[in-house]
């Protein structure tokens, strides 16, 4: 698929890995909304974004646990620029304590974020990309979603249901010309559970690997579909 001209929402799309991606896709000529919860953030965001970009970015408050935001949401995007062909679910959070001492609405903000608002967004992003006569939608996990960790239950449960959740819809809708891929990074620098993009970090995967990894995919021809892929950094310190 050639994202120019394509209407893309990238959910989560103010920092990080859905900026870089948002950025990536506007470049090739896309129109991209993209979520927050954060007006101020949104509103960055899209200036930013929009500057020298060949397509478009607009910007949208959504919070993804929220179905009713979320149907608003691609009610709006839809109605403004014709419908949805690209979906990146992006948006999500990492709270990590163990699970003695984590309270219950952690827990829920966890799963709801990284895994009901995913279930939220391909319920309403369906039967739009079926209007169009198909479309594709990118899941990003983790290897999270594989390697169980201490601290880390909320998370991991979030992503490995995530993972199953994507092989499931991949098979439900690959016959009405949707394509459904699942992207596992490893360590990527980033704002993501607290941490500050460090240069000190360098060794770390960037947000724009990521990006990148999406541009490939919708560059592969129509026949195939790579529906998981696993990317980490490629020289980690030695332990």
């Amino acid at each position: 698929m050639n994202p120019e001209s394509k209407v893309a929402i990238v959910t989560g799309g103010t920092r990080g890995i859905g900026r870089a991606i948002a950025k990536a896709l506007a470049d090739a000529g896309a129109m991209v909304a993209i979520t927050g919860r954060h007006e101020s953030g949104v509103s960055a965001a899209v200036s930013q974004l929009n500057e020298g970009s060949s397509g478009s970015v607009a910007g949208y408050l959504c919070d993804v646990r929220n179905y009713n935001h979320v149907k608003g949401l691609f009610e709006e995007v839809a109605g403004r620029f014709g419908g949805i062909d690209i979906l990146v679910n992006n948006a999500g959070i990492g709270l990590f304590e163990p699970v003695e001492t984590m309270s219950p609405e952690d827990f829920r903000a966890v799963i709801e974020t990284n895994l009901a608002g995913v279930f939220y967004c391909c319920h309403a992003a369906i039967p739009l990309m079926k209007q169009r006569g198909g479309g594709y939608i990118f899941n990003i996990s983790s290897l999270a979603g594989t390697n169980a960790h201490p601290r880390m239950a909320a998370y991991n449960a979030s992503k490995f249901g995530l993972n199953g959740f994507s092989e499931a819809l991949m098979q439900e809708v690959r016959q009405d010309n949707i394509k459904v891929s699942y992207i596992m990074p490893g360590s990527v620098n980033t704002e993501f559970g607290g941490d500050e993009p460090s240069d000190e970090k360098s060794w770390q995967l960037q947000p724009s690997d990521i990006a990148r990894v999406i541009l490939d995919l919708l560059a592969m021809p129509d026949r195939a579909l790579p529906s998981r892929v696993e990317i980490r950094p490629s020289k980690p310190p030695k332990k």
